[in-house]
Parts: C-alpha cells; sequence; structure tokens
C-alpha cells in the first residue's frame, strides 16, 4: 500500500465533490426536462379538448414519457446520493484518523457481563475498541462483527491475514460497497425477508397466469378499434370494466403481496448493487473467490436476478398511482400478471436468497476489518509461531492511546508462565493489561497489531478485571468474583488460555486475600502439569507484594513491575514494564499531596 490513508481520503473527497456538481447539473436538467413534458401534456389535452380520441392518445404518450423520465432522474438522484455518501464516509474516515469516532456505533447492545473478556477490556461502549474499529454498513454485518470479536476463534488466522491484506488495498471498491449499502439501507432484517420468500403461497394458479397475456392482446385490439372508430366510447368503457372487475377479484391478495413487496424492496436493491459490486471484482485471495463462487448461479447473474426481482416489485408498486394503476387493470390486467412474475421468481430463487445476502454480511464485516489495516499501515501483522514463545511483541502499545504520548513496552512470555506484575497506583499495570488482551483479540481476528513486531502462539482469552456486585440478584462483590475465578478454572480445564487477571480477591481483607491469591496462582500453575496439552499462560496484577514470592517457588513465575518516582515533590511515571518487584507505592503520597491526611 502506497498511498498514505490522510492523502488518499483528501485527494477522495476533491474528485467525489467535483463528480457531485457534474450529477446536480444533469438533474437540474432532468427536472426542466420533465417540467417541459409536463407543459406539453397540458397544452395538447387544452388545444385537442373535445375530440377525445386525441386528448386520451395526448395522455397516454405523456405518462409514457413521464415514466421514462421519473425513472432517469431516480437513476440521477441515487447516484448523487451516493456521492454525497462517499463524500460522508472520506470525511469520517479523516476524522477517525485523529481518533475522533463519536460519529460511530458505540455497540452498548454487545455489552455482556459474563463474557470471557468483553467486559474487561473495554470491547464495547462508548470510546471502545468496536466503535474505533466498526465500518460496517448493514444490521447483519454489525451483529457479525460484534460476534466476531467476541467469538475467541483461533483458527486459520494467516489465511484470515491474507484476505485482510487485499481487500485493504481496494479502498475506492471497498467505499463503494459501504456507500451502496448505506444509501440503500433498510430497517428490514434480511432474516425476515427471508421468512417472507419462504412463507410465500402463491394464488395466481393454473390457467389464471395466462389470461393477462390473452387480455392484454384483446386490449390493444379494442384499443385500435376505438381510435379507428369502429368501436364506440360506450364499448371501450364496457371491456375496461371487465378487466378492472377480474383483477377485483384478486385485490385482497395483491394488496397483501405488494405491502409485503414494498417491505423487502429496500433491501433487494441494496443487495443488487452489492452483489452487481462483488461479481465485477476480481480476487486472488482464496477466501474472497470462495465469497464471490457463492453468489455465482447458473445463467443470469445473482445480481441480475435479484435486479428483475426489485423491478417486478416496483412494477406491481405502480398500482397505487391512480391512474396507472385504473388505466393498467383495465386494459392490461396489471395486478395479476405481475403478482405472477414475483410468484414465480419467489418459487425459483428464495432458497438462494438466504446464501447471497449470508455472503454480503460477510464482506460487509471484512471491509470493516480491512479499513482498519488501510488506516493503520504502521501496524505489524502478528508472525504465527509454534514451540515455547506463547507472545513476543516490541514496540507494543494500546492502539487506543494517542501515539504522540503512548509509552511502547516490550514483551515475551513462553507457554505455561505466569507473570506477577505489581506496581503503583496508575502506574500503567491496568493498560498493559489491556494492551496484551486487545492485542491478543486482534491477532486472533487476523488483524495487525499496534507493534513494531509481533510473534504469537494461537490461544484463546479469559480474564477477570472488573467484577461487580449485583444488587438484583442480591449478590455480594465477593462472591460475584469467586463467580468468575470457578468460571476460569472451569474453562482452562477444558482448553488453554491466556488469563489475564487484575487484583485476586478484591472482597476481602488483606490476610485473607493473600492466602487466597497465592493458592489460587498455585491452582493455575498446577492446571497445565495435570493436562498432556501445552496449558494455559497468564499475567496476574497486584499490589499484594507478598504474592511475588511465588516465583522463588514455582520456575514458572516471574516478577516484573511499573514504577513510580517522586522527583521535586511530584509522582512520576516512566509506564515501563521492568523485571522485579515495585518498591515505590503512591497512596499515602497522593493523600498527603492532595491534603487528605497531614504529613
Amino acid at each position: 500500500m502506497n498511498t498514505a490513508p490522510n492523502a488518499f481520503y483528501t485527494q477522495r473527497i476533491a474528485a467525489l465533490e467535483e463528480q457531485l456538481n457534474s450529477i446536480k447539473k444533469k438533474l437540474f436538467a432532468s427536472s426542466m426536462t420533465r417540467l417541459s413534458v409536463f407543459v406539453a401534456v397540458s397544452f395538447g389535452v387544452y388545444f385537442f379538448f373535445g375530440n377525445t380520441q386525441l386528448v386520451l392518445a395526448t395522455l397516454l404518450l405523456g405518462i409514457v414519457a413521464f415514466v421514462f423520465l421519473v425513472s432517469r432522474h431516480n437513476d440521477l438522484s441515487y447516484q448523487k446520493k451516493l456521492l454525497q455518501q462517499l463524500i460522508f464516509i472520506n470525511r469520517k474516515e479523516l476524522k477517525a484518523l485523529q481518533r475522533e469516532v463519536s460519529d460511530f456505533p458505540e455497540g452498548n447492545e454487545f455489552k455482556e457481563d459474563s463474557h470471557y473478556f468483553s467486559q474487561d477490556i473495554d470491547l464495547f461502549g462508548k470510546g471502545s475498541f468496536f466503535q474505533y474499529l466498526n465500518r460496517t454498513a448493514t444490521q447483519e454485518g454489525t451483529k457479525r462483527l460484534a460476534n466476531l470479536l467476541k467469538s475467541n476463534a483461533i483458527s486459520n488466522i494467516p489465511q484470515k491475514q491474507n484476505t485482510l491484506k487485499e481487500l485493504s488495498q481496494k479502498a475506492e471498491w471497498r467505499q463503494l460497497f459501504t456507500a451502496h449499502a448505506q444509501v440503500s439501507s433498510s430497517e428490514i432484517a434480511t432474516q425476515r425477508v427471508v421468512g417472507f420468500l419462504k412463507s410465500h403461497k402463491p394464488f395466481i394458479l393454473g390457467v389464471v397466469r395466462y389470461l393477462p397475456m390473452i387480455y392484454s392482446a384483446i386490449s390493444i385490439g379494442v384499443l385500435s378499434l376505438y381510435f379507428l372508430g369502429i368501436i364506440t366510447e360506450m364499448q371501450l368503457l364496457l371491456w375496461f370494466f371487465i378487466g378492472v372487475g377480474t383483477t377485483g377479484i384478486y385485490f385482497k391478495r395483491v394488496t397483501n403481496l405488494s405491502g409485503k413487496g414494498a417491505m423487502v424492496r429496500e433491501v433487494f436493491y441494496q443487495n443488487q448493487q452489492l452483489i452487481a459490486l462483488l461479481e465485477s471484482e476480481n480476487f486472488e485471495d482464496e477466501t474472497l473467490r470462495k465469497f464471490k463462487r457463492s453468489i455465482q448461479t447458473e445463467g443470469a447473474k445473482a445480481s441480475q436476478v435479484i435486479k428483475e426481482f426489485s423491478k417486478f416489485l416496483d412494477s406491481l408498486d405502480q398500482r397505487n398511482n391512480l391512474i396507472f394503476g385504473v388505466v393498467a387493470n383495465g386494459f392490461f390486467l396489471w395486478d395479476i400478471f405481475q403478482s405472477y412474475r414475483i410468484e414465480q421468481w419467489i418459487l425459483q430463487n428464495a432458497n438462494q436468497v438466504a446464501q447471497w445476502f449470508s455472503v454480503l454480511t460477510e464482506i460487509d464485516v471484512q471491509n470493516s476489518l480491512a479499513n482498519f489495516v488501510f488506516n493503520h499501515q504502521q501496524y505489524c501483522f502478528p508472525s504465527i509461531v509454534k514451540g515455547k514463545i506463547r507472545l513476543e511483541a516490541t514496540g507494543f502499545v494500546h492502539p487506543l492511546l494517542d501515539p504522540k504520548k503512548a509509552v511502547v513496552n516490550d514483551f515475551k512470555i513462553e507457554n505455561q508462565q505466569f507473570f506477577i506484575i505489581t506496581g503503583a497506583n496508575m502506574a500503567g499495570k491496568s493498560t498493559f493489561l489491556r494492551t496484551v488482551s486487545l492485542g491478543i483479540v486482534m491477532a486472533n481476528l487476523g488483524l495487525p497489531v499496534c507493534a513494531t513486531s509481533f510473534k504469537y502462539n494461537p490461544i484463546k482469552l479469559i480474564t477477570s478485571m472488573r467484577t461487580s456486585d449485583s444488587l438484583t440478584d442480591d449478590e455480594s462483590y465477593f462472591f460475584s468474583e469467586l463467580k468468575r475465578l470457578k468460571f476460569i478454572v472451569e474453562q482452562i480445564q477444558q482448553d488453554n488460555y491466556f488469563i489475564i487477571l487484575d487484583e485476586i480477591l478484591k472482597g476481602t481483607n488483606s490476610t485473607d486475600k493473600a492466602l487466597g491469591s497465592r493458592k489460587f496462582i498455585e491452582k493455575l500453575i498446577a492446571s497445565h502439569h495435570a493436562s498432556r496439552q501445552a496449558g494455559s499462560t497468564g499475567i496476574i496484577a497486584t499490589h499484594d507484594l507478598s504474592l511475588c514470592e511465588v516465583e522463588k517457588h514455582h520456575s514458572e513465575v516471574k516478577n516484573f513491575y511499573f514504577d513510580a518516582e517522586i522527583i521535586n515533590d511530584e509522582l512520576h511515571f516512566d509506564y515501563t514494564l521492568k523485571n522485579g518487584i515495585a518498591q515505590n507505592m503512591n497512596a499515602s503520597f497522593l493523600l498527603r499531596k492532595m491534603k487528605i491526611v497531614d504529613d
């Protein structure tokens, strides 16, 4: 990737604004043309008033011309909206590069108190990683991205990386996909659409399906005879009312189909645009090629099949235009004909629609992840390793911290090791725990991490950093923490985890806490000795320096700390991870400094 994100977005905005100005001029010309046609038809009706045949001919020609111009105008309006959305996307990305992401969804609905790690590492909510990452344009894509973040899946990471590397380089294509999805966005869930298609029971059956074609052919003959003066107006009206009466038999069922069609029309229009984009793009990555293959159909392209259905729905919707609907049903049995076409499409394609929608959801998610890759070209993709190393990083820092101010750390931990980290309040322990946690989540997703190098033996994550009491369940803080620790013990008996704990047993007295914490650490260490598998690995942050004694008795345990210094009666932190045990604590100093207690 040669183009820097900032330059790319800036150049895109300039080019798109130029295109937008051109479209606005075409829209103005289109509006003037429609107005001219309306004036011409009105003048024709006035000029030929008294001659029913010429008046009717003028109106019919005017309707045809106006429908064509409206369709063309709608296409131009869509192009205008698309360009406006693309400009909006690029402007938001420029802001995002400055870490201003308040315009993006927070994802609060995806919070889960009992999840393996999401609550502890600010995965969702205001200022969360989800808000920083998410660029999905569909409801289903947003849910799928949230589920991926919480999935703890560690398979096929190199393939995930390859997919994102290729897709990240297709920035313009990705933006088009997102813009089309957002311009045509619908509040209707695709599952509801699929349910409608699979549950619909056809009502245009048997010989009725041939009736519109036969009746329309006769109507053309009747109209010709009328304009030739061979039949009278009364005879023409009689034929017209026969048509209206025939369609009236199906009025209730057609109205129901039309209502459901209106519900799903935007969904199909949106997905037709997205599938067409996917069909037109060439991919080298096997996952992306697989997505493309899965929407291929025999004969016509999937986008054309969906476009055809959208046209059928639009055509049926014309019945709501009072003049057109009455005339079309009176002479061409419009409702019956369009309903038959819609029902035949459903019978032939309903089973494929769910697959098409699922592929688009996956592309929507991959677009978000690839956008993150494009915006963070300085990040490194983890190297997947085997053997002793579990995680080794240099220049490692939390991606949500301001890079101009953040302090980077080097860090290496091997399989089955446990690090005990001590340090003063505000020295950086909790931030470091979240940095490691989020780095693991990002690596599992196939994302690059905020480091200069990152070696990684894939492993699932489990944390206990923010236990809270539950008033609704009459549950104390201490009992909530015990439940969480029990959950961790149960999980590591089934699989290997990277365990991150912040201050074990905060809800009890210091003596009891020290004894219980030490026993729990020894339980974690012993768990992998009882397994033939590699075992779990972890980091435990604490203020209790007595826990550091565990290192003397267990070779798997190593002590590290974050330091605090008092220089010129001011507290200073270097936020750098060091070997050993913390010697300086800051609680009493801060109490005195803030004049809460006396010297």
